[in-house]
């Protein structure tokens, strides 16, 4: 037996998680406490909340049920955190993914209150995406075949003496995909500013979208308005070079939106044609300052696609559609080498002053959360220089209202993540009310109570915080757990496609 082996197993010498995780496995509350974690679903930081609810008859006040942490062996109620980025919570995204999915699917083929017809209404499926700020590395695929990265250009150096080709035929886990063939030469004043200001452009897309079908149909915008509703589904998608591109569902309603038909002059390609024009014409101006003033626009790679309804038409299937919204829907920045939590100080939101002339205690000037330095992030060279530039860019005074600082950790970009026009389908929020209701009648019914929404109990609840997230033994048992409520899910869901 090795040393280390020996050391493990000496009494009085385990390691901390080892001790911790016998101690949870013997606790007396063991079985009750494995129940709450798998009633999240095997959240990974999960909230602990004490306190207590009543169900009380409103006429007479007589308590019909009641509950107290207090009478938990842990004296806490565990809770999901909901966090929708699975680098954080794998068992909260998967419910985020899937309401994703079904907000998405329901605006393509109908159901949650939509109604099937609007399958029939005139939609596409558009990737819109960053211009380019300097060659990176990238795989090249044509008729089934790995091809050189840049051959052309191999030999060629740039001004900074290297070479500006790449012959490589990189696979697809290969660390130097997204990074830029020559650093010093890629734009990063550029990339960042172009990234903050990307919610800004999607925004302007759309108004840009309606202006453009209306000048086809030969109406005002007003008049076109009131007989054609264009409603929109997107997700911003991080690419290996660190900038956002945005998938969007596009659709055309009657003015009522999805349970209204547009009328029979519009079709797909209105959209089609629209489209393009719209996103060539739209740009934003970056602040004024020593840099000079940037013209933003979006790159010229532009995808549009039919949606069909089945796989084996010739366009992308509404199940198609709505699994790859979703999927990106759960994924943050990290996906291009970068971290998933803010950098800036929650004290001084990364100013490193709270006056002119006080600096924050907490960060001591620096900006940064205590204890962190970006040069020793965990990261790749291209996100280091990205995050650097969003660092710098932000302690400037004409580039204040972007908060750069604070949405460093995003490279830049602070717009929303995934969003819908308001008539586009159902919303997350109803998805997770009906949920809520389903668990709240089940349990009434296991107490014998009177059915949710009778008029004659009122529930009064009071509750604080407690707390947050597993002590290590915990953390490994709750991760067992989410496992299997993953396989058992995916078990269910298999025999229901059955």
């Amino acid at each position: 037996m090795s040393t280390k082996e020996e050391r493990h197993i000496t009494p009085g010498r385990h390691p901390e998680w080892l001790v911790d995780l016998a101690e949870v496995i013997n606790a007396p509350g063991y079985e009750r406490w494995r129940s709450m974690v798998a009633a999240t679903g095997g959240c990974a930081n999960p909230v602990h909340l004490a306190g207590g609810s009543h169900i009380v008859e409103a006429a007479t006040g007589e308590v019909l049920h009641s509950y107290q942490t207090a009478d938990e062996p842990s004296g806490h109620l565990l809770v999901a955190c909901g966090n929708r980025r699975a680098s954080v919570c794998a068992a909260c995204s998967e419910v985020y993914r899937a309401d994703t999915f079904q907000l998405i699917r329901a605006g393509l083929s109908g159901g949650k209150g939509v109604p099937e017809r609007v399958s029939g209404h005139p939609r596409v499926f558009a990737t819109l995406t960053a211009p380019s700020f300097g060659p990176v590395h990238t795989r090249r695929e044509r008729n089934g075949k790995v091809r050189a990265c840049r051959p052309r250009r191999y030999g060629k150096r740039c001004e900074h003496g290297n070479d500006i080709g790449c012959r490589a035929r990189h696979e697809p886990a290969d660390d130097r995909l997204g990074q830029p063939i020559c650093p010093d030469c890629y734009d990063y004043s550029g990339a960042v500013l172009w990234q903050a200001h990307a919610g800004a452009l999607w925004h302007r897309f759309t108004l840009e979208v309606r202006r453009e079908l209306a000048r086809q149909a030969g109406m005002s915008r007003a008049e076109f308005g009131r007989q054609v509703r264009v409603s929109f589904a997107k997700v911003a998608e991080y690419q290996r070079r660190g900038l956002v591109h945005f998938h969007a569902v596009i659709r055309l309603d009657g003015p009522k939106g999805a349970a209204d038909l547009p009328p029979e002059w519009t079709d797909h390609g209105m959209l089609v044609r629209a489209i393009p024009a719209a996103a060539r014409r739209v740009e934003v101006l970056s602040p004024v300052s020593a840099l000079g003033r940037r013209r933003l626009v979006w790159g010229d790679q532009l995808d549009i696609r039919p949606i069909v309804m089945s796989e084996a038409l010739d366009g992308v299937s509404e199940r198609a559609v709505a699994g790859y919204i979703a999927k990106y829907a759960t994924k943050g920045a990290e996906a291009s080498g970068t971290v998933d939590h803010r950098l800036s100080c929650k004290g001084c939101r990364g100013d490193g002053r709270v006056s002119d002339l006080i600096p924050c205690e907490h960060c001591r000037g620096t900006g940064l959360r205590p204890g962190l330095n970006l040069e020793l992030l965990p990261v790749t060279e291209h996100a280091r220089r990205m995050l650097r530039t969003c660092w710098e860019l932000g302690a400037r005074p004409e580039f204040a209202g972007l908060r750069l600082r604070s949405w460093a950790h995003m490279l830049g970009f602070r717009g929303h993540f995934s969003s819908k026009s308001r008539h586009y389908s159902v919303t997350l929020g109803k998805l997770r009310g009906i949920r809520s209701d389903h668990r709240a009648r089940e349990s009434r019914e296991r107490h014998g109570l009177p059915a949710l929404g009778d008029a004659t109990t009122l529930v009064v609840g009071h509750w604080r915080f407690a707390g947050i997230g597993y002590s290590p033994g915990e953390a490994i048992l709750a991760e067992q757990i989410r496992q299997r409520v993953q396989t058992a899910r995916a078990i269910a869901a298999q025999r229901a496609a059955e």
